[in-house]
């Protein structure tokens, strides 16, 4: 097939920019939008193996198929997954899936597999290039397609699956890389970098290292990560465009027609001041927020106004009020979701979506809260379960716990309470990489005297051991080794007594994405967290 070329690309990106701009004016739109991808997904399910069992059909009215087919998490369908797995067709999905996203946190086991269709593959095209129109049509012009797009993705290398019995050959990998490997050919040739061959490393130093060489003179005018792999970016493309004693200020006096910096997976406050730093001062934010299950949500106006739910791309969305959230029972709780059109401002709702993967009203463990239902724009609000994830390692709390008792087993040390929360890049003390920190109060009077050092190093090895994108981070340096604040006995008894949160059913965070209780215990406790 050939592909068009630059000028085309660029003449199309403003055709459609306009196109966009005029549709999210229509907020009404999106309504019909959802009541049209459910009945596209009833069609394709209705001849399937989950189809049949759930009696999905064609035209079946939403509240025939809200009644019909309850709430699952990835748990209820590992089954139909493994079906698929053995090169089984028609199970979720018509036809044979060929890609599996690996994705790390759930609690049924270490990693979990999500079928990626072609129907998944042709969702994420369409998201993904909508998400750049969003940005487009905010800032009212097209000038991000006149360069190259530096996504600081996943390792595009995929790893074979057991082959089926008739040979079929299906492939598991990160999402990132998986979209990267089936871009179509126009955005492969003229928009996307770092280049197949250096899409595929998995060594991340080695990554960083090659992309710098690649980049450092292309013209870039877009750069799209997680905070904390970006900033470690632009410290070695600014050390590498280095000339004599004159260091460039930012990515700005590299790339002259940089102008984008998209985020999404983590909350960007704790780094943005140091992003707007190294970026440079016209650079504009852009907020997505994307799923290994699907594509939700980008930024279409002022980042305060929440995130525009992407209605038309061909995922349905329901939303389960979090007062009704009870993950025990999610099978008898499927009357309690709503559709869009029942949604109000300021609740907070699990995230239910049935995707043209075949996941159909699936709890994929977001919370969301709506900012507006007019323009539907929400905001994320967090994780149906505890975890960290700062810096993009995904680290649940069932993990953080059974890292902490297998090292405490192991020394004969009994946990009286713990907490874990992250300490963020402060280039002003100097830190410029982020960590962990634990606080633990253990009972006294054991036979081997605890110490932090100790606990940390062992802490560190088992989550790495534990969860998958914890040890990349780590490996990979976008992690510093955690640290332990072992705590006087009471410490933990005095925040809950002074937080209303002593006896009853409350129970202590594990771990919480921000510093909030941190502090707290640090000034119970006398600790600076930068000591």
């Amino acid at each position: 097939m050939l592909t068009p070329p630059k000028s085309l690309v660029t003449l199309g990106a403003s055709f459609l920019t306009t196109r966009t701009a005029r549709r999210l004016r229509n907020g009404s739109s999106d309504h019909a939008a959802q009541h049209k991808q459910l009945k596209t997904l009833l069609a394709a399910q209705q001849d399937t193996a989950f189809g049949r069992e759930n009696g999905l059909e064609k035209n079946l009215p939403y509240e025939k198929f809200r009644e019909r087919v309850p709430l699952r998490a990835y748990e209820g369908y590992i089954p139909w997954i493994e079906r698929m797995k053995t090169g089984e067709a028609n199970v979720l999905w018509p036809g044979r899936c060929n890609f599996y996203a690996v994705s790390s946190g759930t609690t049924a086991g270490r990693t979990k597999y999500l079928p990626i269709t072609d129907a998944m593959l042709e969702h994420f095209r369409k998201a993904g290039l909508d998400s750049l129109l969003y940005y487009t049509a905010r800032v009212g012009h097209t000038g991000v397609f006149h360069g190259k797009h530096l996504f600081l993705g996943g390792a595009t290398s995929l790893t074979p699956m057991a082959p089926s019995p008739d040979g079929h050959q299906s492939y598991a990998g990160d999402l990132s890389g998986i979209t990267a490997l089936n871009l179509p050919d126009w955005i492969e040739k003229h928009i996307y970098e770092p280049g197949s061959d250096i899409a595929q490393m998995t060594d991340w130093p080695a990554k960083i290292a090659a992309i710098v060489q690649r980049t450092l003179r292309r013209d870039i005018t877009l750069l799209a990560g997680i905070p904390s792999w970006i900033l470690i970016l632009a410290e070695e493309l600014l050390k590498a465009g280095a000339k004599g004693k004159h260091r460039p200020v930012n990515l700005q006096a590299l790339w002259p027609n940089f102008e984008c910096l998209i985020h999404g997976g983590v909350p960007i406050a704790p780094f943005a001041d140091e992003l707007r730093a190294v970026c440079g001062p016209t650079v504009n934010f852009h907020e997505v927020y994307p799923a290994s299950e699907g594509f939700i949500a980008a930024q279409d106006a002022d980042s305060a106004l929440g995130l525009r739910l992407m209605c038309d791309a061909g995922i349905h969305y329901e939303f389960l009020p979090m007062d009704d959230y009870h993950e025990d029972r999610l099978g008898l709780l499927g009357a309690r979701a709503v559709p869009l059109a029942g949604v109000k401002p300021g609740v907070d709702y699990a995230l239910v979506m049935s995707t043209p993967a075949g996941l159909c009203r699936y709890i994929i463990g977001d919370i969301v809260r709506f900012v507006s239902t007019d323009v539907p724009r929400l905001v994320y609000a967090g994780r149906t379960k505890l975890q960290l994830s700062a810096f993009g390692e995904h680290v649940i709390e069932k993990e953080l716990t059974d890292a902490l008792t297998i090292v405490c087993q192991r020394h004969k040390w009994k946990v009286v309470n713990f907490h874990v929360a992250p300490v963020f890049v402060n280039a002003i003390a100097g830190a410029r990489r982020g960590h962990h920190e634990w606080w633990v109060e253990l009972k006294p009077l054991s036979v081997e005297t605890p110490t932090g050092p100790v606990l940390a190093a062992e802490l560190d090895a088992e989550l790495q051991r534990l969860n998958d994108d914890y040890e990349a981070k780590r490996k990979g340096g976008g992690l510093t080794e955690p640290v332990v604040r072992l705590v006087m006995p009471g410490v933990f008894e005095h925040w809950m007594r002074e937080t209303g949160k002593w006896g009853g059913q409350n129970k202590m965070p594990r771990c919480r994405g921000d510093r909030d209780i941190a502090d707290q215990i640090a000034a119970i406790a006398r600790f600076s967290p930068d000591s």
